[in-house]
């Protein structure tokens, strides 16, 4: 793209339309984002049982292959961000590369994907919250609707901060993501010690039949267990939405993203390794991992003390809400973008006296709550229910998002050919479609005659077939997309390509 390009007075009026949202935000922030959402401290203590009756004792295989499947996918990420600044992320990536139809489809995906999510962490922050203040007495005598008291409150929280400013936010969860996750390696540490040494309750030792397959458990069901792995490693792109709010977004957006993909990898592969080791490798330890509310925190009072576990828990819990808040953060800002290229500047595409996207944080906060009070009225839902059936959902959803972006990195890169990048790397966004296919593959067919699981893949597919439908049926505003999505921050990056002779060949 020419200079001359660029100063055309489309791309003039493109540029103070997306610097609506105000750049501020430095890498660490861009990390503080996409670890809140992640939330390793909280999905490592509540995600892994939901695994325990697909994969038994291989949950920590489950969790190495999700792990090796989101660094593929993150690949495309990656190269994407080189290239593109833009709030909607994967709408804006797959818009650009696969068409505006396309982007609309990936972007309600991810939308989808964070409205879920944040039914699922706000009823994480219910759960872990109720226990907390039952287990040191600030509540002795909770009601039954305690922690759906506590999760409508984490909604109105989330709301208020996405609304009011996400810098200072982003900073303290940081903080307190990383000490609680400190005390988490603190408690595997010890418990790691003691099975080497021998003197661990009840007898445990290291083992790593951990890293196998159960006799009797088909491999393929290993994929039953992947999903959620996804679902703990989901989150690692949520940088990529604040692409408009990043002081240098193509430097500082990939390097968030990758840091979290790869510390997120050896932690949850670690840490699931050491808390299936400690409860047992064999069918009671198997079984009380899948019963246990709170794994580190079991473990932590089991193999330390009774005040170890309690401040796990309270990590766990501020970990929850921190993912909440990145989930209405993300999702705000994927709906504010589409809005604002649609429609203009108005509506859920305009932006608050904060320079923040507030009605749309307004209506994604209301779909969370609505979503809540659905599954309470409509199907009896405990929270138990609301996270399990929340999170499945969310990633059924997120892996097609997943895919869509992918394809649109292979599209761009491979060919395009719009960066210098050696042609042996198509490998990896192929391996990633080969896994995300296989993993969605298997948690679909056989398909699930009976129970809350069969109505998963209903309503993922429903969400996003009504994306479909819409841009099949608004030809013309599908059309005002594309346009748009060409004019803002569609530009290339400083150094993307330097000229056509510099590209591999």
């Amino acid at each position: 793209m020419s200079d001359s390009t660029l100063a055309t007075p489309s791309d003039r009026s493109a540029e103070q339309r997306r610097r609506a949202l105000r750049p501020s935000l430095n890498v660490w922030q861009a990390v503080g984002l996409s670890m809140a959402l992640m939330a390793p401290s909280m999905a490592v203590n509540i995600n892994p049982q939901a695994a325990a009756p697909s994969v038994g004792r291989a949950i920590p295989l489950a969790f190495l292959i999700a792990a090796v499947g989101v660094l593929l996918v993150a690949y495309g990420f990656v190269r994407l961000c080189q290239y593109y600044q833009h709030a909607g992320s994967v709408y804006a990536f797959v818009g650009a590369t696969l068409g505006p139809r396309s982007g609309v489809v990936a972007g309600w995906g991810l939308v989808g994907t964070y409205l879920f999510y944040g039914v699922t962490t706000s009823s994480v922050v219910g759960i872990f919250g109720t226990s907390f203040l039952q287990r040191t007495g600030a509540w002795s005598n909770p009601p039954v609707d305690a922690p759906f008291i506590l999760t409508g409150a984490v909604l109105l929280l989330a709301c208020w901060l996405t609304i009011a400013s996400i810098r200072r936010g982003t900073n303290v969860l940081l903080t307190v993501e990383g000490a609680t996750v400190a005390l988490i390696l603190v408690v595997a540490a010890v418990v790691l010690i003691r099975l080497l040494a021998g003197n661990a309750p009840s007898g445990h030792g290291f083992t790593l039949s951990v890293f196998s397959v159960p006799p009797g458990t088909a491999p393929s069901a290993l994929f039953l267990g992947v999903v959620f792995g996804f679902l703990s490693f989901a989150g690692f792109e949520a940088a990529s939405t604040l692409g408009e709010e990043s002081l240098d977004p193509r430097r500082d957006i990939p390097r968030a993203m990758l840091a979290t993909t790869v510390f997120g990898g050896v932690f949850f592969v670690v840490v699931t390794a050491v808390e299936m080791m400690g409860f047992g490798a064999d069918k009671a330890g198997v079984a009380a991992f899948g019963s246990s509310s709170s794994l580190i925190g079991d473990l932590g009072a089991s193999y330390l003390s009774s005040w170890v576990g309690d401040a796990v828990t309270l990590g766990a819990t501020v970990s929850a809400f921190g993912c909440c808040l990145a989930c209405t953060v993300g999702s705000a800002r994927l709906l504010f973008a589409m809005n604002r290229d649609g429609f203009g500047e108005r509506g859920l595409g305009r932006v608050s006296r904060f320079g923040t996207p507030a009605r749309a944080a307004v209506a994604v906060s209301a779909t969370m709550a609505l979503v809540l009070g659905l599954c309470i009225t409509a199907f009896s839902a405990v929270p138990e229910d609301t996270f399990v059936w929340g999170g499945t959902i969310g990633t059924l959803i997120l892996l097609v998002a997943y895919a869509l972006t992918t394809i649109g990195a292979i599209r761009l890169v491979f060919v395009q050919r719009r960066m210098p990048v050696p042609r042996w790397q198509i490998a990896i966004p192929l391996a990633a479609l080969a896994l995300l296919g296989y993993t969605l593959y298997r948690n679909i067919v056989p398909y699930p005659a009976s129970g809350p699981g069969h109505w998963f893949p209903v309503v993922a597919g429903g969400w996003l077939l009504a994306a479909v439908v819409a841009v099949l049926a608004a030809p013309a505003t599908a059309t005002r997309l594309g346009r748009r999505l060409s004019e803002s921050g569609q530009e290339e990056g400083a150094g993307a390509v330097s000229g056509s002779g510099e590209r591999e060949r």
